[in-house]
This record gives C-alpha cells, structure tokens and sequence, in this order.
C-alpha cells in the first residue's frame, strides 16, 4: 500500500503544475484507493456449483424459486412464510460461499442468514457459524453480524460470540460474495475479498470451538421481535414479497457423517491440506492491515469490548487498546465515534452511489 500512494504521489508532482492542492489530495485517494481495491484475486477462481447438486430446498419450497441455468435461486418472504435451503451433506470444515444480493426499500424486521449448524443432529450442544442480515427502516441501511457458537456455548453460560457491523456499499444494488471459512485451527469471515473478522482455536477455548460436522443453511425470515432497534420496527408486508437472491454457490469442504467412528482429522486429512494451500486460507500483511481498518471503520458492537457482561474477555478476543477506547462497556461504538459519523453522511449522500473503490476498508 505505501509503495502504491508513493507512485501515485508522483505522478502528481508532474503533472500537478495547474491543480488546486485539495484536488491534488482528492485524486492522490480516489486513484489510491481504486489501485489497492483491485489487487485481491483470492476470490476470482472459485469453483461454484449448481443448486441441484449441493442443495434441497429447506421450508417455504413455494417461496423458493430456482433461475433458469440452475446456479442460482430466490428466497422470499411473504406473509404467510419465509424460506430457506441447505447444504444436501454436513461437512467436517470446509469454505462456503455465495453471492448474495438483498431486498430493498422497507425491510425492518426481517433476516437473512448464511451460516453453518448441527442444531438439528446436536440439539443440547451445537456448533454454529453465522452471518446474518439485519433489515432496517426505507432509507437506512441493511446491518449484519457474525456470530460463533461451539458446543452449545450460550447454552452453557458461556459467551455469546457475536460481533455488528455496517456495510461500505449498498448490497440491494448489486450482488456481493460472502464467505466463512472454517478449520480446525481458524475461522475466517469475509465480505468480497475483505476479511472482516478471524476466529483463532486456541487450546482455553475447549469445546467453544466449533468442531463438529456442519451443514450450510440460507434463510430468509421474519425476526421482527428483535432484528431492528430491539424488534421497535416490524416487518411490513404491504412491502412483500421481500425477495433475497444467490448465486455463484460454493461448497468446498469435507462431506461427513455426524455419528462416523473415523476420526475428521484422519478421514479429512486431503481436504484440510487442499483448504491450507488456497489463498483465502492465509492472512497475509496486506489483509491483516484491511481487517484492522473494516473494524476501525465498521464495527459498531463486540463482545470482545462488553465488560459488563465479561469483565475478562474470553481466550481467543485479541484487545487493541486505540480500538477498545472507542468502544463504552457495553461493548457498543461510544456516541460520535465513526459509525455515528459515517451513517449521517450516508443518510445525506444516499442519492449518490459511490464505487466501492472509494470505501472500500483497504
């Protein structure tokens, strides 16, 4: 990155004889930024799958709409129910992706959800990894939050590992990839090629760790008792149907059978080094620096922050002492930080659309 604003740096110092300075400034950025968006290719090979040969229908299969070439579907939501599907096999780690693009207009009350779980096969002690869609009011942004749950943790009393956040873009224009990344050493969510959050096993966090064979699941539902503000905005189906589409699916893990005898590291051991050598698998320099600044820009809740609930943070938190300043005890962003900032400015410019080059976290 510092080599890229240098070379950019250059190029105006010879060619900037008639530019005011604050242009200058503006386009040292804007073409700063449009560079560095770009270099990120983890994601562009990825070999997706049709529906049919990874996926059934889960509930609500009338609200379930298949496209044409059978790559993708659509999932509404209307007054009489939602709807969802799910993965045909449960996976012992894997990387699941789609891309995904989200209702528009007044969507309160209503959730979209991309996540693994074993709930239906480990009732009392499941593992889950969420990615979630939280719907808001006409004119404000959609919100999302992951979640990570292993063994049955919140069953437990232990925490409930869950993180919020907003977008840089608006994701009911156009579709954008979403990806969970799950190993038995890290867990990896990303948003496009942006790794947003990463989950490290550590040995104190015992069966915290999700471990257990997974299923992928997608949903759409109506979770007007508490997705915005609390459940103040319910959903309003004079909007509907509400209609959330995928495409471009991805299952890239080892199938399993929850009750096997073989153990996962053993029958699973050519797919765990397949996944070790893929480029998302690896935190490079570059990405680290763009998880820093998604969190610095974006992240308005974590738990890693909410003393009031876990005066010690639990094993795997990595506490950032300029990133917990900004936070109150209660783990949310304290009133006038960056996400109070930025949701003004977005309420004033939501008019005009901006490439994702100009906010983009790296």
């Amino acid at each position: 990155m510092e080599g890229t604003i240098k070379r950019c740096r250059c190029w105006f110092n010879g060619n900037s004889l008639f530019l005011h300075p604050l242009i200058i400034s503006f386009l040292i950025i804007f073409m700063c930024m449009a560079n560095i968006g770009n270099v990120d290719a983890a994601f562009s090979n990825l070999t997706t799958i049709p529906f049919n040969q990874g996926y059934s229908p889960l509930f609500g299969d009338g609200n379930l709409v298949r496209s044409p070439d059978g790559k993708g579907v659509r999932l509404l939501l209307d007054r009489f129910t939602g709807s969802g599907f799910i993965s045909s096999n449960l996976y012992n780690h894997g990387f699941f992706s789609a891309n995904i693009k989200l209702p528009s207009d007044y969507t309160a009350g209503i959730c979209v959800a991309f996540y693994t779980s074993n709930a239906d096969v480990f009732e009392k002690s499941h593992d889950e990894l969420d990615i979630e869609f939280l719907g808001n009011t006409e004119g404000k942004p959609w919100r999302f939050q992951t979640n990570v749950y292993g063994n049955g943790s919140t069953n437990r009393g232990r925490p409930r590992r869950k993180e919020r956040y907003r977008l840089w873009f608006d994701p009911t224009r156009d579709f954008h990839r979403y990806s969970i990344l799950w190993t038995p050493q890290i867990t990896i969510f990303y948003v496009d090629d942006v790794p947003i959050r990463e989950v490290v096993r550590r040995e104190e966090m015992g069966g915290d760790y999700p471990s257990k064979p997974m299923s992928l699941y997608t949903t759409i539902w109506d979770a007007s008792n508490w997705a915005t503000s609390g459940g103040k905005y319910k959903v309003n189906y004079k909007y509907a149907p509400f209609v959330a589409e995928f495409k471009d699916l991805v299952l890239d893990g080892c199938p399993a059978d929850p009750i096997q005898q073989v153990p996962a590291a053993e029958a699973c051991a050519e797919k765990y080094a397949l996944l070790a050598t893929q480029d998302y698998s690896v935190i490079t320099p570059q990405r680290r620096a763009a998880v820093r600044r998604f969190r610095q820009r974006y992240m308005y809740y974590s738990y890693c922050y909410d003393s009031l609930r876990y005066p010690v943070p639990p094993p795997e938190c990595v506490t950032i002492a300029a990133e917990r300043a900004r936070f109150k005890d209660t783990g949310r962003l304290k009133f006038g930080g960056s996400h109070k900032r930025q949701s003004k400015r977005r309420t004033r410019n939501r008019n005009r659309v901006l490439p994702d080059s100009d906010v983009t976290p790296y």
